[in-house]
């Protein structure tokens, strides 16, 4: 790979001759400009405004636009005087947690290789500095005619760099978060969860661009005279319309499925509220039922004969009470004759 800046990283006193090598590369098709009616190239000129005649290269330089519109010259000298230690060095400057990173701040990404057989050490000791310390570098480095900030971490055996954006680059979201108020039931924070496991994993390197394969078969095609891909037709678009959100998730959980070739049966959740009612409502009958199963044995069986017997005690007592009344009455009774019988004679 081309290297694009060669430099050195500056480690405390340690100095890392690398050179810097893009880590990345567009795969997107580009077009040309060209005149529709006869297909030739369109090419843009540099003309000055001033008097309408087109310049070179060499003849064009630098300058500022201030407010009224004035232009302010900038030479290279101007550029080359001013104090920048970072010109030919990646200066670091901190180890941080790389959760401290704002993903906002990432920008381009480069590889860094040792330039030559005595950067190795110093390179291979940062290198595994990093990966034993779980920590990221924060470094200045100046590209392009201006100072940037970037970030050192591990990738496989290369120390890799993040080109990242300045805090003061990074705008606050406001105004972007819907103003209206919604309320999110539970029922479909449960259907996005499903979603969301149902969709699982993703091995990321099997993820392709299908536009870009379309646009290469739709120009194959037209270079073998044919005529392209037809349009879709107007019906096979929805538009991204959601009217029931309820039944877009489990719409969405269904198809997830099936594509996995999983079972597409999707189970309707309800609110946890009513869950809990109906819970509590059923543990409820379960304790009614339970009560009333247990107090059959006593009301029905044990208090019956106990009032039995209570009642044949009592009719024995009113029994032998009878019979010692009567006995009662007999004997004097019997008192009374015996008495007339002895007042007779006298």
């Amino acid at each position: 790979m081309r290297s694009i800046w060669n430099g050195a990283i500056s480690f405390g006193l340690v100095s890392i001759p690398i050179k810097l090598v893009n880590a990345t590369e567009s795969r997107s098709v580009s077009f040309r400009q060209i005149h529709t009616e006869d297909g030739g190239r369109v090419r843009y000129k540099k003309v000055c405004e001033l008097d309408g005649e087109e310049v070179t290269q060499a003849e064009i330089g630098k300058a500022y636009e201030d407010a009224d519109g004035t232009m302010i010259p900038i030479t290279d000298e101007d550029l080359t005087a001013l104090p920048l230690p970072t010109a030919k060095t990646i200066e670091i400057v901190a180890f941080v947690a790389a959760g401290e990173i704002d993903p906002l701040q990432m920008d381009a990404a480069y590889y860094l290789s040792a330039n030559g057989v005595p950067a190795a050490k110093p390179y291979t000791l940062l290198r595994e500095a990093l990966k034993r310390s779980d920590r990221v570098a924060l470094a200045k480095y100046a590209l392009r005619g201006r100072e940037r900030l970037g970030m050192l971490r591990v990738v496989d055996d290369v120390i890799a760099m993040h080109g990242l954006l300045w805090p003061d680059e990074i705008r606050a979201p406001e105004g972007v978060a819907p103003e209206t108020p919604v309320t999110v039931r539970e029922a479909e924070l449960d259907l996005a969860d499903a979603l969301m496991a149902t969709l699982g994993e993703v091995d990321i390197t099997t993820l392709r661009d299908d536009y870009r394969t379309a646009v290469e078969e739709m120009i194959a095609a037209k270079a073998a005279g044919g005529e392209g891909v037809a349009p879709p037709s107007p019906g096979e678009e929805e538009g991204g319309r959601v009217i029931d959100l309820m039944a877009a998730l489990e719409g969405s959980v269904r198809a997830a499925r099936e594509a996995r070739g999983e079972d597409a049966v999707v189970t309707e959740l309800k609110p946890r509220g009513t869950a809990r009612k109906a819970t509590a409502k059923k543990a409820a009958a379960k304790k009614t039922t339970a009560k009333s199963t247990s107090a059959e044995p006593t009301s029905t069986k044990k208090p019956a004969a106990k009032k039995t017997t209570a009642k044949r005690a009592t009719a024995k007592k009113a029994t032998a009470k009878s019979t010692s009344a009567r006995k009662a009455t007999a004997k004097s009774a019997s008192g009374q004759k015996a008495s007339g019988q002895k007042r007779r004679p006298a």
